[in-house]
């Protein structure tokens, strides 16, 4: 057994008792026996709870997904934003004054408990306020690149996707030929549209589900978990209800709000659906990963069956077709 599947054998067998101790350990403090498992795609979270009822969250990165140094980064880019008060929730400065620990291959971190929602359809106003937190976390990106995170560009992280996703082998003989071509196509189709953006440091995975609403209070911006080295539109395009060319509304309150912050270059739109189209061949390529592991995370039903991969292959197609009619049609490019 490699030594990365090792780490994820013990990272599956996290006891709660293990758990706490080590929070006990890093905060330097006792805690209650409370230890609450939370939904994690790939990650394990845990709720605890100090012995003055004060909610804390663990948090145990996948083992092998990202060195020590580009989970530094992450931290490095929470703490600078909650130093300017941008409402993120920061991770807590352990007993050691570090961020970041240890435990036989697996990195954790302790952050604070913050009670919310997620929203489901912002109002017009609500559009503006997103705007307006996503510029001022751009800002704070813009200062320096990380150190050791993925860049976001169709020849640089799409391409390693599709290679490792044609490494593996999990695309049926058959299909592999036809899949590749798609999905060289595509990157061949999108690659000119990124040429002479800014890339900046962004949070990578920006949907609904990781913007808390809290009553009376800034949306909260959670889960830097994929943050990367990217153009800033990708901060917002899985935001908006349907494809970029159906939510010209959404889009111009959004803006309006990012601009009183930021400036915004209107031909970056034109990325929104390459950008989809990118996140097909990263999600592809993160199911493939979770099988290579040993199934560690749930995929999509029926993943990697002929079928699948048929679906895959028209998805691409038709992607591209909503790329050129964007472009063509919306956009003016």
């Amino acid at each position: 057994m490699s030594s990365d599947l090792e780490t994820l054998r013990n990272f599956s067998e996290l006891t709660p008792d293990t758990v706490i101790d080590l929070a006990e350990g890093s905060l330097g403090e006792r805690l209650a026996s409370l230890c609450r498992p939370l939904n994690s795609y790939i990650n394990r979270v845990f709720e605890l709870q100090k012995e003055n009822g004060e909610g804390i969250i663990v948090k145990f990165y996948r083992p092998g997904r990202w060195s020590r140094t580009a989970l530094e980064d992450e931290h490095q880019f929470l703490e600078e934003l909650a130093d300017l008060e941008i409402p993120v929730i920061a991770p807590l400065a352990l007993a050691d004054g570090r961020t970041l620990h240890e435990h036989r291959g697996m990195f954790y971190t302790i952050f604070p408990k913050k009670l919310g929602r997620a929203i489901d359809e912002p109002t017009d106003e609500q559009w503006e306020e997103l705007g307006r937190l996503i510029a001022r976390v751009h800002n704070v990106g813009a200062l320096h690149p990380p150190r050791e995170r993925i860049v976001m560009l169709p020849e640089h992280s799409t391409l390693d996707n599709i290679r490792y996703i044609l490494g593996t082998g999990c695309v049926p003989g058959e299909l592999r030929k036809e899949y590749e071509r798609a999905a060289m196509n595509m990157v061949e189709l999108i690659a000119p549209m990124f040429r002479d953006v800014d890339v900046i440091r962004i949070h990578g995975d920006c949907h609904a589900a990781n913007i808390v609403y809290r009553p009376g209070e800034s949306f909260y911006l959670i889960d830097f978990d994929d943050m990367a080295l990217g153009p800033p539109v990708q901060d917002f395009w899985m935001l908006l209800p349907d494809y970029g060319r159906k939510s010209l509304a959404e889009i111009d309150f959004f803006l309006e709000g990012y601009q009183t912050f930021r400036p915004f270059n209107r031909n970056w739109l034109k990325l929104i659906e390459p950008l989809r189209a990118m996140r097909y061949i990263h999600y592809t390529a993160w199911c493939a990963a979770q099988i290579a592991d040993g199934g560690f995370a749930k995929v999509a039903p029926g993943w990697g069956t002929p079928t699948y991969w048929r679906q895959e292959i028209r998805d691409l197609h038709n992607q591209q077709l909503e790329i050129e009619t964007s472009r063509n049609a919306f956009w003016g490019m």
